[in-house]
């Protein structure tokens, strides 16, 4: 006979609860992630010993400088190693530079302005 849905509250609730979670693990865009890779050599990537932190997972130990993700435990950081996200996280990082708000200003003609040759006046 009509009325609200009783679970519309519940839904609510979960679209709130996921975008809290998500606000918290901001990650890093994939220009600042490239830079940090050009900077780094290879062999200090691999074992870094990384500073304590009780906010992270695992202690911010075990962390994935391609996505940008700490993870709880050494195992848990090797499957992700596996998957298929990561592999093409890390050849997209291996790749050209990723765009920029510099390019994406020069594309939207925000750049210098081009006027042309001058021509002399008479």
């Amino acid at each position: 006979m009509g009325g609200k849905c009783p679970s519309r509250k519940v839904k609510k609730r979960r679209y709130s609860h996921k975008t809290a979670r998500r606000s918290k693990f901001l990650l890093k865009g994939d220009d600042a992630v490239y830079e940090e890779l050009q900077q780094k050599p290879d062999g200090e990537m691999k074992e870094a010993t990384l500073p304590l932190d009780e906010d992270l997972p695992g202690m911010g130990q075990y962390y994935c400088l391609h996505c940008d993700r700490y993870f709880a435990n050494m195992s848990v950081r090797d499957e992700h190693f596996k998957t298929k996200r990561h592999k093409k996280r890390v050849k997209q990082m291996m790749g050209p530079a990723p765009h920029t708000q510099l390019d994406a200003d020069l594309a939207a003609g925000m750049g210098a302005p081009d006027n042309g040759l001058k021509l002399m006046s008479m």
